[in-house]
């Protein structure tokens, strides 16, 4: 179905399809129109299935007509790179209707986030540590929220922040709408929607592992000090790629020495500042820097959609986590490449990971120079 179709309003329909997005996808589908309606959902579907328009959507068409200047819609979600995706993918909504909003979470300038609240907003994005200070300071209060969204509950708890959610959602005064998103509902996620949601309609999108058949699969032998030359070829013949390091050190290294041979990257790890993680990501998202070198740990909190190669520099340490990587290429749907560099050390270990993922692809040898490297998508390494 169209969004137009699902009742969402006629200028949000036009911000989203000048952005190319006219068609719900499968969770969209199943929860707007209650959304709207103003019932309770509570959702169960995997990341990379298209959650935030489907919270987000009626979110802020529903608070179009709050008054203004008073927080009455707040969004929370479990990391600071989620709030940031979040934010950004809603602001133009948010504009549109003429509602401010902001994004709030720690390792950012809180006296900065205070002005903000002070100014007037009406949406917030906001991790549970953050909305707690500013609730602890006086700078912001949830009593007039009329819609909550609880997002990734499953990852709030494994993360143990369910407590922090709960303290906040007690301080909401009054009937208010709660939309709920979760990859799982069992056990303390269960209990949330249990106490915190009324009555609420149920959807789930059938959770789909990612298979090795959503995407091609590369295996290149590679020598060391013709590595890294060897994904820069890759990089500059595609558009996205989302490379995988296997250490924080590396993934400095590599970032830098791919700069050095023109290719636009970014490193990104947990010991990177906040600002320079959002910053690299952002730069990511639109199109400024090809290539995102990633620790797995790092990973976990980017949700991009459109990579087009996943490469692992360094090979994962098992298929699980080869999965899990090489998904960041069939996200949402989509489809791509992921390619795995193999020095001459590597190949027992790969091609153990390769028989436990059913892969009967040769390891073809190959250096930086090959023409093979412009289009991995039309190259059949089974047919040399």
């Amino acid at each position: 179905m169209t969004f137009a179709e699902l009742g969402v309003a006629d200028d949000l329909v036009d911000v989203l399809a000048k952005k190319g997005i006219v068609d719900a996808f499968p969770i969209q589908e199943l929860t707007i129109a209650d959304a709207l309606e103003g019932h309770d959902v509570c959702g169960k579907a995997k990341t990379g299935s298209g959650k935030t328009l489907a919270f987000g959507i009626p979110t802020v068409q529903r608070i179009a007509e709050s008054k203004r200047g008073r927080v009455d819609g707040l969004i929370l979600v479990p990391t600071r790179e989620l709030a940031t995706q979040v934010f950004e993918e809603l602001q133009p909504l948010a504009a549109v209707k003429g509602l401010r909003s902001l994004a709030v979470y720690g390792g950012a300038d809180i006296e900065k986030q205070i002005k903000s609240l002070k100014r007037g907003v009406e949406l917030v994005v906001a991790t549970p540590g953050r909305m707690i200070d500013l609730l602890d300071r006086g700078a912001v209060s949830v009593s007039t929220v009329s819609h909550v969204v609880i997002d990734e509950a499953d990852r709030m708890a494994d993360m143990g922040f369910l407590p922090q959610v709960e303290w906040i959602l007690r301080r909401i005064e009054g009937e208010h709408q709660t939309l709920l998103f979760s990859a799982t509902l069992d056990g303390a996620v269960d209990s949330l929607v249990t106490r915190y949601q009324n009555d609420p309609v149920r959807h789930e999108v059938e959770a789909k592992d990612v298979t090795v058949e959503e995407m091609s699969h590369r295996f290149i032998t590679v020598h060391e000090m013709d590595r890294k030359k060897v994904v820069a070829a890759i990089v500059n013949s595609v558009g996205r790629t989302m490379v995988f390091s296997n250490t924080k050190r590396g993934c400095d290294r590599l970032a830098a020495d791919l700069g050095k041979l023109g290719v636009s990257a970014q490193p990104i790890h947990g010991d990177l500042r906040q600002r320079q993680r959002e910053k690299a990501l952002r730069q990511f998202m639109n199109g400024e820097v090809k290539a995102l070198v990633a620790t797995d740990v790092a990973a976990r909190g980017i949700h991009v959609d459109d990579v087009d190669v996943v490469i692992h520099y360094d090979p994962p340490e098992d298929h699980k986590t080869y999965l899990h990587r090489s998904g960041r290429t069939a996200r949402a749907g989509g489809s791509g490449v992921a390619v795995t560099l193999v020095l001459w050390n590597q190949e027992l270990e790969v091609k153990r990971m390769q028989k436990r993922l059913a892969l009967d692809i040769p390891i073809v040898e190959m250096f930086s120079n090959d023409p093979r490297l412009s289009d991995l998508v039309g190259w059949d390494p089974l047919a040399d």
